[in-house]
């Protein structure tokens, strides 16, 4: 029997956000597994930063450096990806973002970043990854959306009005696609440990707030959510398509 997620190598790996936070995390256990990781974002020094720390597990990693608000930079990226490697096997939409508002102060701009980023990009990256899994016949689609996609939360309505689009598209998604060898999955995590939140935890009220609300008493690791993400990409789960697995220490299961 071969080890669980040897079939991921030599996979072409998009992974968004992939320098920084999870989607770091996430790129270097692809990584790990002798995929071709391609990790896309817009900071150019984390960027590089990263891709060195990949390719000592595979020197073919690669970085795109690419805003995904802009439609024609995101077929460019995944384009290019598909030019280096001749396939895109595995998308993983992580890039996001929060824009931290009582809901009565949000404004319009605030209101288009959030949706713009968490939203429209990962549908578009979404279309164009699909336009080559299509002609393969086969390929697999991982959503990171969120907790806050399926409860509220103070300071964050655009978020959760993104997040919880972002679990519809999903289902949307698999529908259409299955017949064409796509499954199309999502990761919701609970609120996670990293070098990106730290100063958010800062805020004692805050972080008790947090930490009450998940039964397991914790904040997430980044590794806690990169096993999920192996999982649905590999093919112990090819069965499974359109689904939201919630990686939330049980935060929505009261």
């Amino acid at each position: 029997m071969k080890p669980y997620f040897s079939d991921l190598e030599n996979k072409t790996v998009i992974v968004t956000g992939g320098s920084k936070g999870i989607g770091k995390e996430i790129a270097r256990v692809f990584a790990e597994l002798k995929a071709n990781v391609v990790i896309v974002g817009r900071d150019e020094k984390a960027l590089h930063s990263t891709l060195i720390e990949l390719q000592e597990y595979n020197k073919k990693c690669k970085s795109i450096q690419a805003d995904l608000k802009d439609i024609k930079q995101v077929r460019a990226m995944v384009d290019e990806a598909a030019a280096q490697f001749g396939t895109v096997d595995v998308l993983v939409n992580n890039a996001g973002v929060n824009i931290a508002k009582p809901a009565i102060e949000v404004t319009e701009d605030d209101w288009d970043q959030v949706l713009d980023t968490n939203l429209k990009s990962t549908f578009f990256c979404s279309q164009a990854a699909a336009t080559y899994m299509i002609a393969q016949g086969s390929g697999r689609i991982i959503t990171i959306v969120s907790q806050m996609a399926f409860v509220g939360y103070y300071k964050r309505a655009a978020y959760c009005a993104s997040k919880g689009g972002a679990v519809q598209l999903t289902k949307a998604l698999a529908v259409e696609w299955a017949q064409s060898g796509i499954n199309v999955n999502a990761v919701a995590p609970t609120f996670i440990e990293t070098e990106l939140t730290t100063k958010m935890f800062e805020d004692e009220a805050f972080k008790n707030d947090v930490e009450s609300r998940i039964l397991l008493g914790k904040l997430a690791q980044p590794t806690d959510i990169s096993g999920a993400v192996l999982y649905l990409a590999s093919n112990l789960s090819n069965f499974v398509t359109g689904e939201t697995i919630k990686v939330d220490g049980g935060w929505t299961a009261i």
